[in-house]
């Protein structure tokens, strides 16, 4: 039955008590006056879950037309569920326990928000039950929707879960991390103890071991095996990634009207800086095979160590990838993802409109991070001409594993035939490529070569340092690398431009034809007077030779 035709109504009823303590009630010899008694509602409440009745019952109104107040409130309350049977029960819930405690009853456009986004209607919502209610809500691509249920699972709710979402402060946000940064020094005291303790269980000595050495190394073994094992720490760059995750989510119990302050974008935290990409110089790569360390953890390739890298790898079957990321800036994701239907080499371009991105281990197609990320990239012609025959070569691929295909069926082998999934990088059957496949045989061609280290995604930085060298400035890296900001940009390349910039001012200099002096000569004495003759009048003009940085032949490969 409708709520708005449930049984309901007001009465009046006597406080007044007999001899024996006990309420009179309808036998009041004074409730026929009409200044005696109390206004008193009555309700009828949907059924609770085990399907019996129960009812709204307050009293003690000055007039009746307090009462009728709140009877109507009441109402429209129950009119909000409709016809939704667990609406219903959450509302008869709500309101039964009004009036049990003799709470204040909400006002009814409260009351549909909270029902509306499927939170307690008492208001009584922990941090944890809102986190896990906005993820359930949330519409952004599997993996960034992983980021997320990551921070709640492992920081958030731990931490705050049992609080009231309501009464989150500051404080609370800022005493989590406080404890990530002292469980953070926890972890780097065990790793360090197990570190030493592994260096213990190593044998010192080659052969046989004697029975007094065979004896200590088990007791090492021992005290390692109850040592805690390796972890990571959570860095700076992963609190900020939490504290965006909690911001999103309160932000959005803003939007609901839940609350009105956001605790976590009052948080401090301090400022996570992004690392600098730098050059491999020929100082810092002699300091990297002398240490082992890295200068930091986005280093980018010479134009000269580049081509060493593309000559290393122009025979692997995968070479036409590592060549499109590192000219063009792609991501690894985008690069697999790659279709040939997306492939222009008329215009000279390729559009970037799928990747293929790894949930876990399973990969999984999907649009771009950004709507920014979607886009027409211009290749050059050397690009192009690569792409084709990387082409022919996967056509003879197919050709290949089709023939032995057949010739498996008729030795009765279930070998399929090569799928054609339209990718330009794909596996040796055709179906999809793992990305990590592309980022190990990276390293492997990377270790042959012996080149310094970097990381795939590194060569799409590598691609900013091109634009660099080819004369492009801070706005033609982000038109390449497709970021939403130049802010981004700046952030991550600023320093290894200033780089190229002192490099290039040097050969800028070094362009300029001068008479008669090695530009590497102390300039002459003020107040000096020049030769005067005819050899003076007439110089002989000397060019130095001035390779250009970034210059690159027709197929687009970097000079070396």
């Amino acid at each position: 039955m409708p709520a708005s035709r449930r049984a309901g109504g007001i009465s009046k009823r006597c406080e007044c008590r007999g001899p024996d303590g006990k309420r009179l009630g309808d036998k009041c010899p004074d409730l026929s006056k009409r200044s005696h008694g109390k206004a008193r509602v009555m309700q009828e409440l949907p059924e609770d879950q085990d399907g019996g009745r129960r009812r709204f019952q307050r009293t003690g109104y000055a007039t009746v037309t307090d009462a009728q107040k709140d009877l109507a409130r009441v109402q429209a309350i129950l009119d909000l569920a409709g016809d939704d049977a667990d609406d219903a029960l959450r509302v008869g819930d709500y309101l039964q326990e009004l009036s049990r405690t003799r709470g204040a009853i909400p006002e009814v456009a409260e009351v549909s928000r909270k029902l509306g986004v499927g939170i307690p209607l008492d208001g009584k919502i922990t941090v944890g039950e809102w986190l896990d209610k906005w993820m359930a809500g949330k519409k952004t691509r599997v993996t960034t929707n992983h980021g997320y249920a990551s921070h709640i699972r492992v920081h958030l709710k731990p931490a705050l879960g049992h609080l009231r979402l309501e009464r989150l402060g500051v404080d609370h946000v800022e005493d989590m991390f406080s404890a990530i940064a002292d469980r953070n020094d926890v972890i780097q005291a065990e790793n360090a103890a197990r570190r030493e303790q592994v260096a213990r269980c190593k044998r010192g000595k080659p052969g046989a071991p004697k029975a007094d050495e065979r004896a200590q190394l088990a007791a090492e073994r021992a005290r390692l095996a109850e040592m805690p094992p390796f972890r990571r720490v959570t860095g700076l760059a992963t609190m900020h990634a939490i504290r965006r995750t909690l911001r999103a989510a309160l932000n959005k119990a803003i939007a609901k009207k839940l609350i009105t302050f956001n605790a976590a974008a009052h948080a401090e935290l301090a400022t996570a800086t992004r690392p600098k990409g730098l050059l491999w110089t020929e100082e810092r790569v002699a300091r990297w095979r002398e240490t082992g360390a890295k200068p930091s953890p986005v280093m980018v390739w010479t134009p000269q160590q580049l081509g060493a890298f593309l000559d290393a790898a122009e025979g692997h079957r995968l070479y036409a990838g590592y060549h499109l990321i590192s000219h063009h800036g792609l991501r690894r994701g985008e690069g697999v993802g790659q279709e040939w239907d997306d492939f222009s080499p008329e215009r000279k371009e390729i559009r970037v409109a799928k990747e293929i991105v790894v949930d876990g281990w399973t990969p999984i197609e999907t649009a771009p991070k950004t709507d920014g990320s979607v886009g027409v990239v211009k290749i050059d012609a050397g690009t192009v001409l690569v792409l084709l025959e990387h082409r022919e070569r996967q056509r003879a691929e197919r050709d290949a594993w089709n023939a032995r295909a057949a010739a498996d069926r008729e030795q009765g082998k279930a070998t399929p035939d090569w799928v054609d999934t339209g990718k330009i990088l794909a596996a040796e059957d055709g179906s999809w490529l793992h990305p990590d496949i592309l980022s190990r045989e990276f390293d492997r061609i990377v270790e042959r070569a012996g080149l310094p280290p970097i990381n795939l995604r590194d060569l799409r930085h590598g691609a900013a340092a091109l634009v660099k060298a080819g004369g492009g400035d801070l706005h033609d890296a982000k038109t390449k690398l497709r970021h939403s900001t130049i802010t981004l940009t700046s952030d991550t390349y600023m320093a290894l431009f200033q780089e190229y910039e002192e490099e290039l001012t040097e050969r800028a200099a070094a362009a300029v034809p001068r008479a008669g002096r090695n530009r590497d000569e102390a300039p002459a004495r003020r107040g000096s007077i020049p030769e005067q003759g005819p050899a003076a009048s007439q110089p002989e003009t000397r060019l130095i030779d001035a390779p250009t940085v970034g210059a690159s032949t027709d197929n687009d490969q970097p000079s070396a």
